[in-house]
């Protein structure tokens, strides 16, 4: 008896085809695959498509006793430009036949071997343009990668030359191809009566084809021709015999061949390196340990071929690349046509496979299954791809090249040219993406690629471009240096020159860092701000550095991970010379990685050789007040050693502020790069009666931004309107009135007419907390005494009690004080930028391609100032008054590795804790389990354990979470603190959490991981529950614990067995 094939429901006469998206069918599959499981079947205009995505069922469908490939989709449309070629013949052609076996030897290791100059001669004008287009140039990684790959196979198959490099535009043979490519695509999953009147198109596609095969016809009758003695492929099509039949190959099949060789040699290639250089990117660790594998056995000299055995780091790295994402993500598959089985079945004969029925697969997710490469299957970690870990590997485990007789021919020319342009590329080059935050985003034709990946590549140590194509040919190079930043800084212009260096996600770091560039003017000196990445392996060693970063849960920034990693690789004293401050943002709410990121900066620039200028200066974001910190350490210990160390002259007064000019008669918006804009699909009021309202909204994304459950939102809000109303009226503006900042330190755009009411309301923190400086400005502005007496009694002892604590902000302090004169410029210079804030997404990706939901509290209470006013959230307000079709600007950060759902989902318990809106994340992971369960999926069991006040109330979401439990998602424990008697007596979440204890360890002890979100106060709370748990247990069996060993216990169960989101 069989067990019936789980299927999306579809619609009448159409089927499933609205739920395969012709642009990106991979992940629509991948989507499909995480709802539906390890094999689904969809009803397509071309008939049944069974769907498999585990290694149990492929390792099935490689067996070629039982099974060959089907040319199918879109590869049965390519037929039409590639008619019986290696790639897209059905099993058992004849054409086929008398190819494979002639070109076989064509492609043997010394062939191969023979063809690396060709290889390296074309990588090298790749090589060259980017040394002189420079560090500035945004290198289209696809394109660029795309035009090496095309121009390497028709040198070495066609010896043709499309010279892709000394051109702009593509060659006509190119252009077509890829025209060719998407329209196959798409015609692959277009109704049949769709195509019928689709005329155009039809000829549009038999028009490019045209192109492909009379230029391929025209190089294989100019071979023919004028004849070479040349080793190349197509000297081997036209010259070689078929050693069985003693058949040559015919000039349609040569041609044919050719065009097969050029689209599926230069898709999947280029589509490797595209994707090795996203992930080297976005792991510098293992970026470096790359470099310095290729500095190790390659050195500045010339690469050569016996290198290329000898790197077996780039090897795994390559490998490692091919099983996230294999450039060919899908082969179709069908029971042989002679098979004697019947029925033919999948899964051990617990899925039957109709006559008819065509089968496919998602690699990538075969490739990721967890029961063979673990829970970090998802991870980029190139150490299981190294021979020792791949040989291990359970047969058909790691398959990007097809499967038996039908596997690519063309492997080993793809592996040495992917070999050749990795190690030659990191030999030359630093690399880093454009976009800090890019998201991997996949384009699909034939194969995938990433889309608008760009990046940009740094000649390494200095190399200077015009002897570098002597260095890639000669043994004999010179190496002229580039001047780098510290000889920079001997001219004159240079000598009070500082670089300030910011690492952070949020604009916190960055803000701290304006804040040193404009009080630099009063000391004599002129501050740079850069990402704090932009100093690797460049910090200056003649001038004055500071360095600002904060951690995220023990791991550096996104901006200052590369720099991290360089200096963690070093060795010895090289930065001798380098004169240094670091300053570090943290929250002591994450106790065991609190300023771990400055300080081991801090450590390790001493270590190897650089001078620490002033000690660590480090603020505490739970204090609310990191901006007076900054400016205390700045003040009392940064610049006084600064000017006594690198002298002094009279600067400019800091407190001016800037220059602006105001204009009544132009309006512009500018807007952040690291945001996109999502528009609001709903926004609801959720429970009642709670001091803080909760609320609940969903977002439609860009088409490019892509999340899981559990990672953030991050939000670039707006100030609430009455706050910006305040300023207009402080300083007397129009509303419609507008600013030139003319000149002076500053973030906001020089030179650039905006209006008032956008700069106060989108650029800058209205109601960040005043401090001493901010309050030493207003005093210069003052001429009141009594009013100049006040301030400076607020500056000096009565700053805590007054200011800090009662979060008063330069806004209530100008409103205070009427008499206080301050220009706009001087106001708008005591304000940082307005910073992102970050939420955890409260839904699953699976629920709704391409939207996601907040639930947040609103921020609306009676100021601490006791004067009537309101204290207002920026963001929780700002998206409160958002309304059905706004637009929002934000961007998905991902969360910790760790705080995601496991990927064996089937094996591991969940328990989850929160409080409050910490029941956001795990929203999103019950929606998903419950998306999976209607599908038919096992899952292993799931505690919510979730701390409200009352019953009805603000237990949120309560009639989805109910539902979700019927279905058997989640099994929930209330706790309310203002009904204990509703939640079994417990007060708290930790309390229920406690009371349920033999429930929470009969999980843990079945393999569950236990996730919190929530405050400080529930993380700890959780904490000293699983303590006090852990001692119980050891206690009981006669192993006594102290609460030291169990606090240990807990620790190294941290992002493995236990993994916490903390807000405040």
């Amino acid at each position: 008896m069989t067990t019936p094939i789980p299927s999306p429901p579809g619609l009448p006469l159409l089927g499933n085809v609205f739920d395969v998206d012709p642009q990106n069918q991979s992940e629509s599959l991948s989507h499909l695959a995480d709802i539906y499981g390890p094999i689904f079947e969809l009803r397509l205009p071309y008939g049944n498509l069974i769907v498999v995505s585990n290694h149990e069922l492929f390792d099935e469908l490689c067996d070629e006793k039982r099974f060959t490939k089907l040319v199918g989709g879109a590869l049965s449309e390519l037929r039409l430009a590639l008619h019986d070629g290696l790639f897209s013949a059905h099993s058992g052609e004849h054409a086929w036949g008398v190819a494979h076996r002639t070109l076989v030897p064509a492609f043997g290791p010394l062939a191969i071997r023979d063809m690396f100059d060709e290889m390296h001669e074309i990588l090298t004008q790749l090589v060259l343009k980017w040394a002189r287009y420079g560090t500035d140039y945004r290198i289209d990684a696809a394109d660029d990668f795309t035009r090496l790959t095309l121009d390497s196979i028709a040198f070495c198959a066609m010896d043709t030359r499309f010279n892709s490099f000394y051109t702009e535009g593509m060659h006509p043979f190119v252009k077509a191809m890829q025209e060719v490519l998407l329209e196959a695509g798409r015609r692959s999953v277009r109704p049949s009566f769709l195509k019928r009147l689709m005329r155009s198109a039809d000829q549009k596609y038999a028009d490019e084809i045209e192109v492909l095969q009379s230029t391929a016809l025209k190089i294989v009758a100019d071979k023919r021709a004028n004849p070479t003695d040349k080793k190349s492929l197509v000297n081997a099509m036209l010259n070689g015999k078929d050693p069985k039949t003693g058949e040559r190959m015919t000039n349609q099949s040569i041609a044919d061949n050719m065009i097969t060789f050029l689209i599926a040699g230069h898709e999947t290639t280029s589509g490797l390196l595209s994707f090795l250089f996203y992930r080297l990117m976005a792991n510098p660790e293992i970026l470096q340990q790359a470099q310095r594998e290729v500095d190790e056995v390659i050195g500045s000299g010339p690469i050569k071929v016996e290198h290329l055995s000898k790197l077996p780091y780039i090897t795994a790295c390559l490998r490692e690349t091919l099983r996230l994402t294999p450039t060919i993500t899908g082969t179709g598959f069908g029971p042989l046509p002679d098979t004697k089985e019947d029925p033919v079945t999948l899964g051990g004969g617990k899925y039957l496979v109709k006559p008819g029925s065509k089968i496919t697969m998602v690699l990538p997710k075969v490739q990721r299954d967890p029961k063979v490469y673990g829970d970090d299957a998802d991870s980029f970690r190139p150490e299981r791809m190294l021979d020792e870990h791949l040989n291990k590997l359970p047969k058909n485990a790691w398959k990007p090249f097809g499967n038996g007789s039908r596997g690519c021919i063309g492997r080993g020319f793809a592996w040495q040219e992917a070999m050749l342009a990795t190690a030659m590329l990191l030999q030359y080059f630093d690399f880093r993406m454009d976009d800090r935050n890019y998201k991997l985003a996949i384009k699909q034709t034939l194969t995938i690629k990433p889309k608008d990946l760009f990046m940009h590549a740094a000649l390494r140590k200095g190399i200077d471009p015009l002897h570098l194509e002597k260095m890639m040919t000669s043994d004999s190079q010179k190496a002229a240096q580039l001047p780098n930043v510290s000889e920079q800084a001997n001219s004159k212009e240079s000598e009070k020159s500082m670089l300030v260096y910011f690492g952070g996600n949020m604009g916190t770091c960055e803000s701290l860092a304006q804040t040193v560039a404009q009080s630099s003017v009063s000391h004599g000196f002129k501050a740079v701000v850069k990402p704090l990445d932009e100093a690797t392996d460049n910090l200056p060693k003649d001038h004055p550095v500071i360095l600002i970063t904060a951690s995220y849960e023990g791991e550096p920034p996104d901006n200052a991970n590369l720099f991290f990693t360089w200096l963690k690789n070093l060795h010895g004293k090289p930065l001798k010379g380098v004169q240094y401050s670091v300053f570090g943002c943290g929250n002591r709410d994450w106790k065991d990685t609190f300023q771990r990121i400055p300080t081991s900066i801090d450590t390790m620039l001493e270590e190897r050789g650089a001078k620490r200028l002033v000690e660590r200066g480090s603020a505490d974001a739970a204090d609310n007040d990191i901006f007076n910190d900054f400016e205390k350490w700045e003040d009392t210990n940064f610049w006084p050693t600064i000017t006594k160390t690198f002298g002094s002259e009279d600067g400019a007064d800091d407190m001016v502020g800037l220059d602006v000019e105001v204009s009544t008669t132009l309006r512009s918006s500018h807007l952040r790069r690291e945001v996109k804009e999502a528009i609001v699909m709903k926004n609801e009021l959720l429970g009642s009666g709670t001091e803080a309202p909760k609320r609940h909204i969903q977002l439609k994304l860009p088409t490019d931004m892509t999340y899981r459950a559990g990672d953030y939102l991050a939000v670039l809000p707006i100030n609430h309107t009455s706050v910006v109303r305040r300023v207009i009226q402080r300083f007397r503006l129009p509303w419609d009135a507008f600013v030139t900042v003319k000149s002076g330190e500053s973030y906001l755009p020089v030179g650039q007419p905006m209006s008032v009411f956008d700069v106060l309301s989108a650029y800058v923190e209205l109601s960040q907390t005043a401090t001493r400086r901010n309050i030493e400005a207003l005093i210069k502005f003052t001429t009141d005494d009594p009013a100049k007496a006040e301030l400076e009694r607020l500056k000096g002892d009565a700053f805590n009690a007054e200011i800090k604590d009662k979060r008063v902000s330069p806004l209530d302090l100008l409103e205070r004080f009427p008499k206080t004169d301050v220009p706009i410029g001087a106001f708008l210079a005591m304000l940082p930028q307005l910073r992102l804030r970050q939420y955890s997404i409260s839904s699953s990706p699976l629920n709704e391609t391409g939207s996601c939901t907040l639930t947040w509290s609103v921020i609306d209470e009676e100021s601490f100032q006791g004067d009537g006013k309101r204290f207002l959230g920026v963001a929780s307000n700002y998206l409160s008054n958002l309304h059905e079709g706004d637009h929002i600007h934000v961007n998905v950060k991902q969360s910790h590795q760790s705080f995601h759902l496991p990927l064996d989902i089937a094996e591991t318990p969940l328990i989850m804790v929160c409080a409050g809106t910490g029941i956001a994340p795990f929203r999103g992971f019950i929606q998903e389990r419950a998306l999976q369960i209607d599908a038919g999926r096992k899952l292993a069991p799931a505690l919510l354990f979730f701390g409200c006040q009352k019953p009805g109330q603000d237990d949120l979401h309560a009639d989805e979470l109910s539902a979700w439990a019927l279905k058997g998602a989640v099994d929930i424990r209330y706790a309310y603190s203002r009904d204990p008697e509703s939640s079994n007596g417990a007060k708290y979440v930790q309390d229920r959490f406690w009371a349920d204890r033999e429930d929470v360890r009969h999980y843990f002890h079945s393999g569950a991981k236990v996730f919190m979100c929530g405050s400080g106060k529930v993380a700890d709370g959780v904490k000293a529950t699983s303590v006090k748990m852990y001692m119980q247990a050891n206690e009981e069996e006669g192993k006594p614990t102290t609460e030291e060993q169990a606090e240990k216990w807990f620790n190294a169960m941290k992002n493995e067995r236990f993994m916490s989101d903390v807000f405040d």
